[in-house]
């Protein structure tokens, strides 16, 4: 079994770190519905400009074979290689507030290890909390404020924003054995699992980035600004609602959800609200639906290129 120094390298001259920072956990793995972390992954890596602290060995943690790097090939010979990361960085907000961040693929092996070197930081650099944020499919309509379930010890998060209690066992993911162990360890955590419409969950939908962003704000005092994320959620909704107005099928699913959600909401305000949950047989798979609306969304996509190449 791999110790914690042989999962990751400090970066030689890296960043201060500062002590009392909150961490944010943002990993890709088993389930990333509407693309939300690795759109928050995105937006870190592409407008924030972090800057590595220590940067963790693929050839330890990663399964080549299940996610390979993609290269390059222009012609008649290879221009560039890029491997997954996984790093630790110092990142700061719009503001300039400085955060921790640990971001990119989730390990396929030594879990135990990495959640050891995690905690290692977290004490290290004091940190003030722990949040990380991953996203599931669920029968909910895009019409509707994109909702969340909240897990951790921070009772004024779970009490404000979680919409969902479910009581079950489900698949763990490196997300949840690292809000375990800090939770284990007294530290403050919050694990917000975005509830993302089953029908979008294969394409990448903006609103779950920024419903991610939204969270993060709440739970860290963190400011960031999503102008462009808003117009590409706006441009996105147009296409979906273009694809609705012209399939009975899809609207009447719509509407169905809406109805449910409706009954689900009231009910939780009166303290009576059951499952959220449709029955089966009575609308169109998620798979069928997604299928169609990424076939949509992509014809579009191609369209526009088209147009902008002319």
């Amino acid at each position: 079994m791999p110790s914690t120094g042989d999962i990751y390298e400090r970066v030689a001259n890296g960043p201060v770190v500062p002590r009392g920072l909150p961490l944010v956990v943002l990993m890709t793995g088993f389930t990333d519905a509407g693309g939300a972390v690795s759109g928050l992954i995105d937006f870190t890596r592409e407008q924030l400009d972090p800057r590595p602290v220590a940067v963790f060995s693929n050839d330890v943690l990663l399964d080549y074979r299940a996610r390979r790097p993609i290269v390059t090939f222009e012609e008649d010979h290879l221009t560039d290689y890029r491997p997954p990361r996984l790093e630790l960085s110092l990142v700061h907000d719009t503001l300039g507030q400085p955060f921790l961040l640990l971001s990119g693929y989730e390990p396929d092996f030594a879990w135990d290890a990495f959640a050891a070197a995690a905690l290692d930081f977290a004490e290290l650099y004091d940190v003030a909390s722990m949040t990380w944020l991953h996203a599931i499919a669920m029968p909910v309509p895009h019409t509707r404020t994109l909702g969340v379930t909240v897990s951790g010890n921070r009772a004024d998060l779970i009490e404000a924003h979680s919409i969902w209690h479910p009581r079950t066992q489900v698949p763990a993911t490196v997300g949840h054995l690292l809000e375990y162990r800090f939770v284990e360890a007294g530290l403050d955590v919050a694990g917000f699992v975005l509830l993302v419409p089953h029908y979008l969950a294969e394409t990448d939908y903006p609103a779950s980035t920024i419903a991610g962003l939204d969270k993060l704000m709440a739970a860290t005092g963190l400011v960031f600004t999503m102008d462009e994320l808003y117009a590409d959620n706006r441009d996105y909704l147009g296409k979906v609602e273009d694809q609705i107005a012209g399939n009975e099928e899809l609207g009447r699913m719509v509407q169905g959800l809406e109805e449910r959600y409706d009954a689900y909401a009231a009910g939780l305000s009166t303290g009576g609200a059951t499952a959220m949950g449709i029955p089966e047989g009575e609308l169109p798979s998620a798979d069928e639906l997604a299928a169609e609306l990424e076939r949509y969304l992509a014809s579009r996509r191609n369209g526009d290129e088209d147009k902008r190449g002319s």
